[in-house]
């Protein structure tokens, strides 16, 4: 569950009020709206990464307001992927269950399922030097969903990718999707790429949240 009860975010001379917003336990939800309209900049502050200025944010029925993003539970996404030059894939999958104290047997058993619902399999060995876009972004996913959080945040997933790489890349987040009780939140600015993934679609208009009616 991710609830958001009246945040306010600043920057600089940017502001957003008053903003509330609710995606039920399990769901995925698409957020859209217009470029510089705020979507990633209300997604850090969900995630930890900027201080809120007031209201609270509930994820998982835990108050997470003021926590740090390590004790949020939640898996993350950014727009860039963000991934590691110097790390191979499955480094990068290994990283946050080692941090959690997961054993190697269980950790290897972990990524083997995930690689294998992503498509990384024969990736594994690799650095993301030379992986396609969509492959740095099903690396990103599978690192966020690594240390199985009970929350997902995506920004802009399918971004810089072609149309093929978009249609390969969403049959495999909706795999995981169908698959996974993970509440998740996709952020985005074009609403067609949801398809139908979300279910149900807020927008962020002129600094309000409003649910979008089907």
């Amino acid at each position: 569950m991710i609830r958001v009860t009246n945040i306010s975010v600043e920057l600089g001379t940017f502001q957003l009020t008053d903003i509330n917003l609710e995606v039920p336990r399990g769901k995925c939800a698409g957020l859209v709206g217009k470029t510089g309209s705020g979507k990633t900049t209300l997604l850090e502050a969900l995630c930890g990464l900027r201080e809120v200025a007031g209201g609270e944010i509930e994820l998982a029925d835990q108050k997470v307001t003021h926590l740090p993003p390590r004790d949020r539970d939640i898996g993350y996404v950014p727009q860039d992927s963000a991934l590691f030059p110097a790390s191979t894939v499955r480094q990068h999958l290994e990283f946050a269950p080692r941090l959690r104290g997961m054993s190697a047997t269980k950790i290897e058993g972990y990524i083997g399922e995930l690689s294998e619902e992503l498509g990384l399999k024969a990736l594994l060995e690799r650095r993301p030097f030379g992986l396609s876009g969509g492959e740095k972004k099903r690396v990103a996913l599978a690192r966020a969903l690594s240390n199985r959080p009970q929350v997902l945040f995506l920004d802009e997933p399918l971004s810089g990718l072609d149309p093929d790489a978009r249609e390969e890349t969403l049959r495999y987040f909706s795999k995981i999707f169908s698959q996974s009780p993970v509440t998740t939140l996709w952020v985005t600015h074009h609403l067609e790429e949801l398809g139908h993934l979300p279910d149900e679609v807020w927008e962020l208009d002129e600094g309000v949240v409003s649910l979008r009616s089907s």
